[in-house]
């Protein structure tokens, strides 16, 4: 240890910081870039077809699911369906808006593998409520 050995340490601090995964794809914005939405909250697209999943062990439930083609961007996701028989209300070519599930770090809630995303409006009508009976299903 001399005399200007802090001036080493500090750059190879600089340095070896970009060996850390977490320090790389926050500095360099990875997340935003490979984000479907790209980076916001919601948003609408038209789904392609519905599809339904298995669910992760121990459970053994067929999720339903659709795939989603978004507006802004074109790219096709996948999104959950939720509530009991909701997926009577989503048909081939209907607008819907989709969010973020909220699992940990952004990846899959629950026992649901590689489903990010859910269903919230159908044709600008929130599901819950057609799933309750309180409204009916818009025509487009």
């Amino acid at each position: 240890m001399g005399l200007n050995n802090a001036s080493k340490l500090q750059k190879n601090r600089k340095k070896f910081r970009w060996k850390d995964r977490n320090y790389k794809v926050r500095t360099l914005g990875l997340y935003s870039k490979s984000d479907p939405l790209e980076g916001a909250s919601q948003a609408k697209g038209i789904v392609l077809q519905k599809v339904q999943k298995e669910a992760k062990q121990p459970n053994s439930a067929m999720r339903k699911c659709c795939k989603v083609q978004l507006k802004k961007n074109s790219k096709i996701v996948t999104a959950f369906i939720p509530g009991n028989l909701a997926q009577k209300f989503i048909d081939e070519h209907d607008e819907v808006l989709i969010e973020r599930i909220g699992g940990k770090q952004g990846r899959t809630k629950g026992d649901i593998p590689g489903v990010r995303f859910q269903v919230i409006q159908v044709n600008d009508q929130p599901l819950h409520l057609l799933w309750l009976g309180k409204i009916e299903k818009g025509r487009r």
